[in-house]
């Protein structure tokens, strides 16, 4: 008997056992459809950059009709249109997936690499939206502020914000639309790299958040943080545990210009959320420093009344001289936006 290699058959098989085995060899000397599913897999894998990537992007968006600048992270373009004392004009980190830009540019960047640039026309429907002819309003003129009575001052009517067109006796006409609705939007861009460090995600997104530029350092430390653990038996007390854990911290200087910035003032809370979510960063604790410098210049009235995420901030003084003086710092911001 003759064994055909590792079939364990001989030459002596039936008919159908014969034709089963020519299929299978057969079968064997054609190509692994699994290979080719794989190797497929592998040459439409995405390439460049993608959503929940970080990039730092230079752009200059400008609008069709008019060619008015819109918003531009270029220094000279800033000086040459005289907005240059408007803000920081740099480059800006932007994370692609979470609408930091406008839809049409993102897709236009997915897929790219550093060092590539492109051109993308915004329609106004997906810019500041198309322009409403029912939202421009008549209002009694006794509603806007005497130091508002200007055509094209900005006021705010019953918590609508718009721009005044005319006034005239006891009446007056107010555009709510945004000043840009109706407009196509140029916008050209240049990707200048990826930002992969953790400070610089932060610095970076407090930075499009705010436009201030801050202090800010992480530092790796042991906190002690506290928690209710319910029993393990039916009736029993639930037990206050502490145990000291591993903190990732980010440790911001409350400077004036932190402390009186609107968007801080009442958005921290949702601003600081969304920099530890897309950093990876535990806590942030915003500490007012007071280095003997002198000067009388308004203390960061909100800077060191906390941090955000677990834990908070340690050793916010001011919260403790608040505390002791018997005020309530919710009670503050409530006068400040009357």
């Amino acid at each position: 008997m003759i064994v055909k290699g590792a079939t364990g058959l001989s030459n002596g098989m039936s008919d159908e056992a014969e034709e089963a085995t020519e299929a299978e060899e057969a079968a064997a000397s054609e190509p692994d459809a699994s290979e080719d599913a794989e190797t497929e897999t592998e040459e439409t894998e995405e390439t460049g950059f993608q959503q929940g990537d970080f990039i730092r992007l230079a752009y200059t968006a400008r609008t069709v009709e008019g060619d008015q600048l819109v918003d531009t992270t270029d220094e000279e373009v800033a000086e040459e249109e005289g907005v240059a004392d408007q803000g920081e004009f740099e480059p800006r980190v932007i994370v692609l997936g979470e609408g930091h830009l406008f839809e049409v540019v993102e897709e236009d960047i997915i897929g790219r690499e550093i060092g590539e640039s492109g051109s993308v026309t915004v329609p106004a429907a997906e810019a500041f939206g198309e322009y409403d002819e029912s939202e421009v309003r008549t209002v009694a003129a006794n509603k806007i502020p005497d130091d508002s009575r200007r055509p094209g001052a900005q006021v705010q009517i019953d918590g609508d914000q718009g721009y005044l067109e005319t006034i005239i006796g006891g009446r007056a006409r107010v555009d709510f639309n945004h000043p840009l609705a109706g407009e196509e939007i140029a916008y050209e861009y240049e990707i200048l790299g990826e930002v992969t460090d953790a400070l610089e995600r932060a610095e970076g997104l407090f930075g499009m958040f705010l436009d201030l530029d801050l202090e800010m350092h992480i530092e790796e430390e042991e906190v002690e943080e506290t928690r209710v653990e319910e029993p393990d038996e039916e009736g029993g007390e639930p037990e206050t545990v502490t145990e000291t854990v591993e903190k990732t911290s980010l440790y911001i200087e409350a400077t004036p210009q932190l402390s009186m910035n609107q968007q801080w003032m009442f958005q921290k809370q949702q601003i600081g959320q969304q920099v530890m979510e897309l950093t990876g960063i535990d806590r942030i604790v915003v500490q007012e420093v007071i280095d003997g410098s002198g000067g009388m210049g308004m203390p960061g009235m909100m800077g060191g009344m906390g941090g955000m995420g677990g834990g908070g901030a340690e050793g916010a003084d001011i919260e403790e001289a608040l505390e002791e003086a018997d005020i309530d710092a919710d009670e503050i911001v409530d006068e400040i936006e009357e």
